[in-house]
């Protein structure tokens, strides 16, 4: 997903699409809607403003489309009351659960002699969301450390 998409679907998947979410950043409902409607010329969204939305929303599908695009994972910082041996058991079954889809991803891109760039597409998507989970590990770790 590209940036304008992402911003798009965060406005527009929150309960109440952007009537809802755009009082709460201080703006009216169209204003919102031009500015994460990728065909609009003369209304932007500004980096502030995807931040807020963000943040108001609990999704983070923006952040991670500007990390996809520059060629990085995202990586959920930990709290600390979710550094414990429970949370690593947890993300390393994650993490195996995520291999395996890399794995089945790989697969099905194969089973039929050819590789489609949208094959490619959904291989380095899977991609991603298991390096998340091994850099979620890393991080959570490193909160234990002592």
């Amino acid at each position: 997903m590209n940036i304008t998409d992402a911003a798009y679907a965060v406005a527009h998947d929150y309960p109440g699409g952007t009537e809802s979410l755009a009082p709460r950043l201080g703006m009216s409902g169209a204003l919102l809607r031009n500015k994460v409607n990728q065909n609009n010329t003369t209304h932007h969204l500004t980096l502030a403003e995807a931040v807020r939305m963000s943040q108001i929303t609990g999704d983070v599908r923006i952040a991670e489309a500007i990390a996809n695009e520059l060629g990085y994972a995202l990586v959920e910082t930990p709290r600390m009351e979710e550094c414990s041996d429970a949370a690593i058991v947890e993300l390393m079954g994650e993490a195996w659960s995520t291999h395996g889809l890399v794995g089945t991803e790989i697969c099905k891109t194969l089973e039929d002699g050819r590789v489609e760039h949208k094959e490619v597409e959904r291989v380095e998507h899977r991609i991603f969301k298991h390096a998340q989970v091994l850099f979620n590990i890393a991080a959570r770790l490193r909160g234990m450390a002592e």
